[in-house]
């Protein structure tokens, strides 16, 4: 190993996508990933439980800015508006992060127990924004139903921001795929 260099986590996910893109999720080692870090498997393991963890560490951040947003949110708009404001936190939390994002969900799709750590994250998120709303006052369904719209808002406009061909911002994926929800709910289709 050669002198000690900063960031030391980031370049660990660095080496994890690259090889998780040339050799497959299953096909990649700890010892793999350290190595082509520059690092040791123990500092692999400072920074991260498993390989997987490098897919979903910034999960818990994704949460709490999610669900913070919608919490600060709700002393002023209706649910679902406060849903929007937790959906612009992510937005700002993704900003700049298209390529990296991308390569994460290909990795993600190409692995059944991926897919299925990816589902059950979400699932986390949705019942921890259903819970936020129940204390602020909002009663059953209309909680469940507001959290489980915003995160399939967030599904909808997130898989459209990855798309190979899409130059949209996720921000204003995120508010056409809210105005749509809007808009078939209301009985109509945006258009």
């Amino acid at each position: 190993m050669g002198r000690w260099e900063p960031n030391a986590r980031g370049r660990l996910a660095a080496a994890a996508m690259e090889l998780y893109s040339e050799r497959g999720y299953e096909q990649t080692t700890v010892a793999e990933i350290a190595k082509r870090a520059g690092l040791t498997e123990r500092t692999f393991f400072n920074h991260y439980a498993d390989k997987r963890e490098v897919l979903f560490a910034t999960a818990g951040e994704f949460q709490e800015r999610f669900v913070g947003a919608v919490s600060g949110a709700l002393k002023s708009a209706a649910p679902i508006d406060a849903i929007a404001v937790g959906l612009d936190a992510i937005c700002e939390m993704l900003a700049g992060q298209r390529d990296f994002v991308r390569t994460r969900q290909a990795v993600i799709m190409a692995n059944l127990e991926l897919q299925e750590r990816d589902l059950i994250k979400l699932a986390a998120t949705t019942a921890a924004l259903a819970a936020t709303l129940r204390r602020h006052g909002v009663t059953e369904p209309a909680a469940s139903l507001a959290a489980e719209s915003g995160v399939s808002v967030f599904k909808v406009g997130f898989h459209r921001w990855i798309a190979a061909d899409e130059e949209r911002t996720l921000s204003r994926l995120m508010r056409e795929a809210m105005d749509e929800l809007k808009a078939v709910t209301a009985g109509g289709q945006a258009r």
